[in-house]
């Protein structure tokens, strides 16, 4: 009888750490496939998956004998959470164990924007020099906005902070009495609209529910300033594509960098296509060594965890 299912890439250690203990059917592809995800979720009490796999309706149905459910990442928008919380099924994310590799990405997006070194590498190759449109910014004294205050927003504002930039947030879910302003020296913002307009970067990082769907349209990037730049290492949906092509193209603001995005990878006919100042990853915030060390051993142990306590 299979103990955990794993429908994702996880890294090999923590699969034998598993593997040890539990019968593991593990298939890395098999989110790619949700009819067979749900044919092997009978009588299983527990099921290990990234970002891709969607797990709600058929999946759920099936799961029978499902205790806890682990997501080796922290967004958990792809887990029906209502069906979860109503059956008691345990949710674990890997809460805190990549927001270090996300802000340093960040940081690392601000710096290449500031500095207007998108993509001059072949016009140097080729001996044309670029330098006139290299002509940046500093990062020093400029205003950082996080939309969204949680684990990532708060290790990318300590590290902005670190190299002299202003910082402020605004989330309604944190509220103004918490510590957590006076610890960081990070501003808070109550309007969301007030903290755009001020701001030269916005980072966002919020999940992708109701609230926050096209949250940047085309409206709120009309009030970021002209030479702001726009970063959204969260959930795609939250940024409206097409308007951020099109005020990019249009010169609204001075620059985008964006690694989430609603279907993933992106089609032929992406909008993102002959967008200038465009800074793309494939939803690799948290890729790095570490991280992926960090996440894969947190989800494992909490998923074990459970497993031993329901025994």
């Amino acid at each position: 009888m299979v103990d955990i299912v794993i429908s994702e890439y996880i890294d090999p250690a923590a699969l034998k750490r598993l593997d040890t203990e539990f019968d593991i059917h593990y298939d890395q592809d098999l989110w790619r496939h949700p009819d067979q995800l749900a044919a092997l979720m009978h009588g299983v009490p527990a099921l290990i998956v990234r970002f891709q796999a969607q797990v709600r309706g058929i999946v759920l149905d099936n799961a029978d004998a499902i205790k806890c459910i682990g997501r080796l990442g922290v967004g958990l928008d792809n887990i029906d959470m209502d069906t979860c919380a109503a059956r008691n099924i345990e949710v674990f994310p890997a809460t805190g164990a990549n927001s270090d590799s996300v802000a340093e990405l960040a940081m690392g997006g601000l710096y290449v924007m500031f500095r207007n070194a998108y993509h001059v590498t072949d016009d140097v190759i080729a001996g044309n020099w670029p330098r006139p449109k290299m002509m940046g910014r500093e990062v020093m004294g400029k205003a950082l906005a996080l939309v969204g205050f949680g684990a990532i927003s708060k290790a990318l504002a300590w590290r902005a902070k670190g190299v002299g930039m202003k910082v402020s947030a605004w989330d309604p879910c944190v509220d103004s009495s918490s510590s957590v302003w006076a610890e960081t020296g990070v501003t808070r913002y109550e309007n969301l609209l007030d903290m755009v307009k001020e701001a030269d970067a916005i980072s966002i990082h919020v999940p992708l529910v109701d609230e926050t769907r096209d949250l940047f349209d085309l409206k709120m990037i009309k009030q970021m300033k002209s030479d702001a730049v726009l970063l959204n290492l969260a959930r795609g949906g939250i940024v409206n594509e097409a308007d951020i092509a099109n005020a990019l193209k249009d010169e609204i603001i001075a620059g985008a960098f964006i690694d989430a995005f609603e279907v993933e990878p992106l089609g032929a006919d992406s909008v993102f296509k002959g967008v200038p100042n465009l800074f793309l990853t494939p939803h690799a915030g948290a890729r790095t060594f570490e991280a992926d060390d960090r996440v894969c051993t947190m989800i494992a142990d909490a998923v074990a965890n459970c497993l031993k306590a329901s025994a």
